[in-house]
């Protein structure tokens, strides 16, 4: 998907070094758009912005921006584009509450604090979703507010699809014949909404922006979603909830001469022990591992859950339970299948 996204960023370098080279420029926004047919909310679907800390995605020239800095907010400008930045830098080289930034989305969200206010003029659908929106969905404070336009049937007729794949879309330059194709992620509302609850967000409102003329197909959706204050429980959605945890158990056996543990090959000491299975309850997954690692028999009866451990390495929540097994039968084995290479186990005091 990044090499979609890549392509789609030299498509409007394009589009930003054709711009350039052009004597007629946009105007400054008397108002608000949210797409090029100019329909649906205004500048009031943000609500009070001064003083909010905003960043606006896939900004362009900055028209957005700028106006919104003008009404007291601090705003980043983000575009990945680095002719559409000079694009901006040109026209707002030094204005009061406005920060251009020539930066991928995702890298910005991940190291910026977070925002009250994240919006995106027609330009979410051309990054990849399952990438953004982990990144939006931290990168909003509790309370904050995502809104972004998004393409929803384009002028030949096609509507949005079923499934979050991106698709082909031509874009023209302006003032030329000139056409280019790239993808884009044309997705049918409700598959938006659950992709926006997957990710934590509360959805407000789905607002379709038509075309104003008659027999011309053309429409977007305009999508008003926030981070909850905290997290409730998890809103329904057609789709289950996204993989990010891990459930194992630990290991523990006493023997004469110690506690059971496997050297690994990085020389650190650890407990047997491994994922929990679909339908196995903590003591059958811990007499299972401890078989596989170690060649020791047990029965669930004979073991003991202690308690859990919870924590987090990378983008995955484990949660470990440690099992006592209080009785056994074998001496142990190494299992380098089971148990990884150089992992031998042992009785340690």
């Amino acid at each position: 998907m990044l090499d979609i996204e890549k392509h789609a960023g030299e498509i409007w370098n394009l589009y930003g070094l054709h711009q350039l080279g052009r004597t007629f420029d946009l105007p400054e926004l008397d108002g608000w758009a949210w797409d090029i047919l100019q329909a649906g909310p205004g500048i009031d679907v943000l609500g009070e912005v001064a003083g909010m800390r905003v960043l606006d995605l896939g900004a362009g020239v900055g028209r957005h921006a700028a106006r919104l800095a003008a009404l007291g907010a601090d705003v980043t400008a983000i575009d990945a584009s680095s002719m559409q930045d000079q694009r901006a830098l040109a026209r707002y080289p030094d204005t009061p509450g406005l920060r251009l930034v020539c930066a991928d989305a995702v890298d910005h969200l991940l190291e910026a604090a977070p925002y009250d206010l994240v919006y995106s003029v027609s330009g979410v659908p051309f990054m990849d979703p399952h990438r953004l929106l982990p990144a939006l969905a931290t990168g909003l404070k509790p309370g904050g507010r995502l809104l972004f336009s998004a393409l929803h049937t384009n002028s030949a007729g096609d509507g949005p699809s079923d499934s979050v794949t991106a698709r082909p879309e031509i874009l023209r330059l302006p003032g030329t014949d000139a056409e280019h194709q790239m993808h884009m992620w044309v997705l049918e509302p409700q598959l938006w909404e659950d992709l926006l609850v997957d990710h934590g967000l509360v959805v407000d409102t789905v607002t379709a922006m038509d075309s104003p003329q008659a027999g011309q197909p053309l429409s977007y959706r305009l999508y008003t979603a926030r981070r909850p204050e905290r997290v409730p429980s998890r809103p329904r959605s057609n789709n289950p909830p996204l993989p990010h945890a891990a459930v194992g158990v630990g290991v523990i056996v006493h023997g004469p001469d110690g506690l059971l543990q496997g050297k690994h090959r990085r020389g650190t000491w650890e407990l047997p022990g491994g994922s929990v299975e679909p339908g196995e309850t903590f003591a059958e997954a811990a007499v299972r591992e401890l078989a596989e690692e170690a060649g020791l028999v047990a029965v669930p009866t004979d073991v003991r859950v202690l308690g859990t451990l919870l924590d987090r390495v990378g983008d995955v929540v484990r949660v470990t339970v440690p099992i006592l097994v209080t009785r056994w039968s074998g001496v142990p084995q190494q299992h380098e299948d089971a148990i990884g290479p150089g992992r031998v186990p042992s009785l340690e005091a």
